[in-house]
């Protein structure tokens, strides 16, 4: 028997949906285990009136129940929640980060990883930080961990989510304009070059599945407005294209389009087996 395995490490509860979901469900539904690694809970990111505020506390508790329930309808194996502070993820201490993810990796041992790109889409400091992180965690989880049960591994290819003009164009059609201010600085989304492509994903048939994850964000969905009244084709346009950069690959290479983050890998013998069971890690 043969597995393949997908890691999508992460930054907040409903970056798997909106910004993975279509590459998620898709590799689920084709027999590929598929895991997901959320630093913070997003205890910080309320949309609805401030008086309606339930507090980060119960807010973090809320979304991680969210959580779940979307990366269940996506396919996601298994789910690990880390305990760092939204908004404070470029604050916390890379050394002990990185260890906790190469960690994981050890234990899931995937073939491919996927993360958000330096630019964190929109410059959210979450984002780039966990694109930071994931990326050395990969290269630290190549050496062995702590003791005889957490060997080494490489993963095969590393990928970051890509965000060209025209998905730009139509995501800020539905949630308005996709900007911080950092330190004083505008941060905008910038679009990555149709030529520094290297993957594109068809996930159009598993549009709805992803829709329905989106809707399971219950406490986000007043900043997700404008998706409600759109119609079906317009969700397998939001959904059905996922654009990536391969930013390591030890099995391919070129400059042809790829239409498979697995393009290159030889499945190998079985992983391990493991529980089928959640994990949710405080």
């Amino acid at each position: 028997m043969t597995t393949r395995r997908l890691l999508a490490i992460l930054a907040h509860p409903d970056d798997e949906t909106l910004g993975f979901g279509g590459a998620l469900a898709k590799y689920a539904a084709e027999g590929v285990e598929t895991f997901l690694v959320t630093a913070t809970r997003g205890e910080y990111g309320w949309f609805g009136a401030p008086e309606e505020n339930p507090g980060p506390g119960e807010l973090g508790r809320i979304r991680e129940t969210e959580l779940c329930r979307a990366a269940a309808i996506l396919g996601v194996r298994e789910v690990t929640i880390l305990d760092y502070i939204d908004g404070h993820l470029d604050q916390a201490a890379p050394a002990a980060v990185i260890a906790e993810l190469a960690g994981v990796i050890r234990e899931i041992r995937p073939d491919v990883v996927v993360t958000f790109g330096q630019d964190g889409i929109y410059g959210h400091p979450d984002h780039i930080a966990i694109s930071q992180f994931a990326t050395a965690a990969v290269l630290r989880a190549a050496s062995p961990g702590n003791g005889p049960h957490h060997p080494g591994h490489e993963v095969s290819k590393l990928y970051y989510r890509a965000a060209g003009q025209e998905w730009l164009d139509a995501y800020e059609h539905a949630f308005g304009e996709l900007v911080m201010h950092i330190d004083g600085v505008e941060r905008r989304a910038p679009a990555w070059s149709e030529w520094v492509m290297t993957t594109r994903i068809d996930a159009a048939e598993h549009a709805e599945r992803v829709w329905a994850a989106v809707q399971e964000h219950r406490s986000q969905l007043p900043g997700y407005e404008k998706l409600l009244a759109l119609p079906p084709d317009a969700h397998r346009h939001y959904w059905g294209t996922q654009d990536y950069y391969r930013v390591m690959s030890q099995v391919n290479g070129g400059r042809a389009l790829e239409r498979d983050l697995f393009e290159g890998i030889v499945p190998a013998a079985s992983h391990a087996a493991r529980s089928t069971a959640w994990s949710q890690v405080a």
